[in-house]
């Protein structure tokens, strides 16, 4: 019964590690406040917290962002920061 303790353990390690964190910077080709979403020059597409105001971001705005791959492939922004 050992060897099949093992695969679980190993198993349980794979999924409980956290998604791996990423950043990004580029130009905000879109905002769509109805899908808390911007997309950048690149074409990627980035999913904005709940909570955020998306009234502060306007197309052609240069950001810097912070962000986790969900389990689902979205890219969920951790953090945002606008340079001057």
């Amino acid at each position: 019964m050992r060897v099949p303790a093992l695969i679980l353990c190993i198993a349980l390690l794979g999924v409980s590690f956290p998604a791996l964190a990423a950043d990004t910077e580029g130009k905000i080709t879109a905002v769509d406040p109805d899908k808390m979403t911007i997309t950048l020059s690149d074409g990627s597409t980035y999913k904005l917290p709940s909570e955020m105001d998306t009234s502060g971001l306007e197309k052609g705005d240069e950001v810097v962002i912070a962000y986790q791959v969900d389990s689902s492939g979205a890219k969920q922004i951790t953090d945002l920061f606008i340079p001057e």
